[in-house]
């Protein structure tokens, strides 16, 4: 059962969760990285960073009590929230309930990474921070199947530091390699730990990303592999990494093994055209005999 607060009683206390008091009554969990932006400033701020238009359909993860979701609703033609505490999509319907804003509010209740996401012109979030990078690149991967024109995200300081970071720099890293290949990364915005209820243990940044349309002509799967090697040795070079016997047999097994694949796949193409050739050198003798 989720923490709820009544006349100043805890009921239903989770245990093992952390539980700071929090808005209307509702019990803020750490573990799912409930941070409420707090600052009407600053959420001001980040909706007029984003460069939110009226036609637009907003995606936004994780809208909590529903702060940023009010005022992007006043921004857009339309916001889709993804929330997975149903304690907060009940807020988040309370607050906008017998207003205008009601109409052009569309919660889906759910894990964003488990759903698959639907039509949107542009992504704005206070981001869960554990599910960072996963959403990073969701988002990214479903650029490829519905193109979008931004998300502008609220990311541990950190993390965004290294989806930013140019090569050289002391934070380059995977991360940074593979966002930068699918999108443009760049700071927006600095925001301070005392800018959210409960106060987490780090200051955040905003980050808009833009993905690269068309996307680049890559297998991202062979890719991120090519780079998990390369980043696997921080303090190796590139020569010194492949010349290490046990990855140069590993790369030579895996090079078998995707020649036996498409070898195979090869064999059967030519056989199946082989098939169909023959029926229809047999339908033309029995037109023949009957002729």
């Amino acid at each position: 059962m989720s923490n709820l607060r009544v006349a100043n009683k805890v009921i239903g206390k989770d245990k093992g969760k952390k539980a700071v008091s929090g808005f209307q009554g509702i019990e803020f969990l750490k573990s799912r990285g409930q941070h409420i932006l707090k600052n009407p400033l600053l959420v001001d701020n980040i909706v007029q960073k984003a460069g939110v238009k009226k036609t637009d359909i907003v995606l936004e993860i994780g809208p909590g009590t529903g702060n940023l979701t009010i005022k992007l609703l006043e921004a857009a033609k339309k916001v889709i929230a993804i929330e997975v505490d149903p304690r907060m999509v009940i807020e988040l319907q309370r607050r906008v309930q017998g207003t205008p804003l009601a109409d052009n509010l569309q919660i889906l209740q759910g894990d964003c990474i488990k759903m698959d996401l639907p039509y949107f012109d542009i992504c704005v979030a206070n981001t869960p921070y554990q599910v960072s990078s996963p959403l990073t690149f969701k988002l990214l991967s479903h650029n490829n199947i519905q193109p979008f024109r931004a998300a502008v995200l609220m990311f541990q300081r950190e993390f965004a530091m290294r989806l930013v970071a140019p090569p050289g720099d002391n934070l380059y890293c995977r991360l940074s390699v593979n966002a930068q290949l699918l999108s443009r990364v760049n700071h927006i915005i600095k925001v301070g730990r005392n800018n959210f209820r409960p106060p987490p243990k780090v200051d955040s940044s905003v980050v808009r990303i833009e993905p690269r349309n068309p996307p680049p002509p890559v297998d991202f799967r062979e890719w991120d592999g090519l780079v998990r090697l390369c980043f696997g040795r921080r303090n190796k070079t590139l020569g010194a990494i492949f010349r290490q016997k046990q990855l140069l047999s590993m790369m030579e097994e895996n090079h078998k093994t995707v020649k036996a694949l498409e070898k195979g796949m090869a064999a059967g193409m030519d056989a199946s055209m082989d098939t169909s050739m023959g029926g229809e050198e047999g339908e033309d003798e029995a037109r023949d005999v009957g002729m």
